[in-house]
């Protein structure tokens, strides 16, 4: 492997054909492979950005099965992988199944050097294009996105897609482990559309008793029931012109589920006692800690209600996941608890860091700010050590591509953990990381961190 010339594969079985096709492109580092077995494990080996396959492959040529499997695993494996598929003349069928499978492109055979150089060239382009585009999305930092602290890659994924639903008006349910921050995100959604100069207003169903939930929701006439002496608007007029956010939507009771059903399609509400039908400007917003599906199939949810919240569904990890992030927020925490008790300024020491690093959350970023308050209320001196937080002394994923994809997510991992540990100090990540500073700077810019 040379660093002028950059990998390509030629999956192909007929040996001739192979020359011929390494000859004509000769400007790249060539590496063939007559069948799929062979195929993958170049495509390991080498990470090539461009594949050109035929789709009769061994052991049944006459048979395009095999290179649609093929397609399929590459697809699996390196998902930036541009494949261009080489079929027979009168094969469009399988050319066009190729390309709903992910294929980037198709040329038939025999195939004209010329025209397949540029449908090369051009595959290349469109991944380097796109691995740039990637790289400059993760290391953004958006202010409207500023109350959410994170470098994990997946946070950050959620916040780019927070940022692309926003403007919508469609209906958003957040997935996720109580205390994982489902109604900051809520937030940001109403923050970042343009109904932020209008009313956020937040009910947890799981809260109010159903009894007067409905009341709560739809609001109710004079003289409606005993107790209702004056006309009063529930929280989905209330929003009106802004956003609802529905926590705890799983527990919503059967009976209103239809109810709420109706308004989604409708758009128009009816008060407790009263006939006319009110119509309402307002977009829903709904989370849970539950699963919807199993709830769906005990009969405890309605099935058309879901599809009509999962308009766009988020699915936010719980903190153990996110790797870095416990230590990055419990330095924020310790900052902002420590303003409000009127403390001088306090840090985390070591041990405590470490404590944070292994405790695995299970109250995730809610136990974690708890923790936190409760140790800067109760610490005498300036340093909160593991004793404390009172977490206990810390002890000492599917298939990777190869064991160069598996170095680079465990370097990309230490680094998001140290630069946690240390809130920022890149002077003391080199130092725990044995690395110059300069080199701290490439890890960063190689795996987009700021």
């Amino acid at each position: 492997m040379t660093d002028e010339r950059r990998p390509l594969l030629i999956v192909e079985d007929d040996p001739a054909l192979q020359k011929q096709m390494q000859w004509a492109f000769d400007g790249y580092e060539t590496v063939v492979a007559s069948d799929r077995e062979g195929a993958i494990a170049q495509l390991r080996r080498y990470e090539p950005a461009v594949v050109t396959m035929d789709l009769g492959l061994p052991p049944q040529p006459d048979d395009p099965a095999e290179g649609l499997k093929l397609l399929e695993e590459i697809r699996a494996l390196a998902p930036g992988t541009k494949v261009i598929v080489l079929t027979g003349q009168n094969d469009r069928a399988n050319a066009l199944k190729a390309i709903s499978l992910g294929a980037h492109d198709f040329c038939t055979k025999p195939f004209e050097p010329e025209l397949l150089t540029w449908a090369i060239e051009r595959a290349f382009r469109v991944h380097d294009l796109q691995a740039e585009n990637e790289r400059l999305q993760s290391a953004q930092e958006s202010p409207a996105m500023a109350g959410i602290i994170t470098r994990d890659p997946a946070m950050l994924r959620i916040c780019r897609t927070i940022e692309k639903v926003a403007p919508t008006s469609a209906t958003v349910l957040i997935l996720g482990d109580s205390g994982t921050g489902k109604e900051l995100l809520a937030r940001a959604l109403h923050d970042l559309s343009p109904r932020r100069r209008e009313r956020f207003v937040a009910i947890n169903c799981a809260a109010i008793p159903d009894t007067l939930l409905e009341s709560e929701l739809f609001g109710y006439e004079k003289g409606a029931f005993t107790g209702a002496v004056k006309q009063t608007l529930g929280k989905i007029e209330t929003a009106s012109g802004g956003t609802l956010f529905l926590d705890e939507i799983g527990d919503l009771p059967t009976a209103l589920q239809a109810k709420l059903l109706r308004f989604l399609q409708e758009r128009v509400i009816e008060r407790i006692g009263g006939r006319n039908e009110i119509p309402v400007d307002v977009r829903i917003v709904c989370a849970t800690h539950q699963s919807l599906e199993d709830q769906i199939k005990h009969g405890r949810f309605r099935e058309d209600l879901y599809y009509r919240l999962a308009e766009i569904v988020i699915d936010v990890p719980p903190l153990r996941d996110r790797h870095g992030d416990a230590a990055l927020l419990a330095h924020n925490f310790v900052r902002k608890f420590a303003a409000e008790q009127r403390r001088p300024a306090m840090t985390l020491l070591p041990d405590a860091i470490e404590a944070i690093d292994a405790h695995a959350w299970p109250g995730n970023v809610r136990e974690l700010e708890n923790v936190i308050k409760r140790a800067v209320i109760m610490t005498d001196g300036a340093s909160i050590g593991a004793g404390d937080i009172g977490l206990g002394a810390a002890n000492a994923d599917g298939d990777a591509l190869n064991l160069r994809q598996v170095r680079e997510v465990a370097e990309k991992n230490a680094l998001l953990r140290v630069l946690g540990r240390v809130n920022g100090n890149l002077s003391k990540a080199a130092e725990m990381l044995g690395v110059s500073r300069p080199t701290l700077y490439d890890l960063m810019h190689r795996f987009g961190l700021k």
